[in-house]
């Protein structure tokens, strides 16, 4: 069967760098809010960057707020895509998708906010982390998700938190492998092979 990975399209994400990145790997990703076009594909990424109230309502007004919660194919979301599959958000308040059963709150008594730079991300237990130790990823974010049942992978920064999510499908990472060198195309490569 033929791979087509879709990047969801719902006006806000980083999603040129993700589209250059999976060229680099080879793959190409089909940029969207078709909801059957979404369905179909062999894999999903949902980029964000942005301020979640505003992401959300986006979302909502397309209606993938309700759509992607049921896709059963791998699921990858990335910064903020990460978050809004959370159960909710301080930032504006946020309602989420409740895929990951855990809430996203702003980082409080750290050197500088937002969280900007290289960070090491350890304790990887998920096949998106295939052959990799501890690794050096991208950072650019204001909330996070605290550690939880599903944390596939720490980082520290000011305290430690999750640095990857996973339930069943679903996937989400704070940082950006995209923006992250071989490392990040390395677990690109490993959720493209899921």
């Amino acid at each position: 069967m033929r791979q087509e990975v879709v990047i969801v399209d719902y006006g806000l994400g980083n999603v040129q760098s993700v589209s250059f990145a999976l060229d680099r790997l080879g793959s190409s990703g089909v940029l969207t809010s078709d909801h059957k076009r979404i369905q179909q594909a062999s894999h999903v990424i949902f980029p964000g960057v942005g301020h979640a109230e505003m992401a959300f309502k986006y979302l909502a007004r397309l209606d993938l707020d309700t759509l992607l919660p049921n896709l059963k194919q791998p699921v990858l979301g990335i910064c903020l895509g990460m978050q809004l599959m959370c159960q909710k958000t301080e930032e504006g308040d946020t309602s989420g998708m409740g895929i990951f059963n855990v809430d996203v709150i702003k980082f409080h008594e750290v050197p500088k906010i937002p969280c900007v730079g290289w960070n090491k991300i350890d304790e990887l237990k998920s096949p998106l982390f295939k052959g990799m130790n501890s690794v050096y990823t991208y950072f650019v974010h204001s909330y996070f998700a605290p550690l939880s049942t599903q944390t596939i992978a720490s980082t520290h920064y000011g305290t430690t938190y999750s640095a990857a999510l996973q339930k069943d499908n679903f996937f989400g990472v704070q940082f950006h492998p995209e923006r992250s060198g071989k490392d990040g195309e390395q677990i690109l490569k490993n959720f493209l092979a899921l």
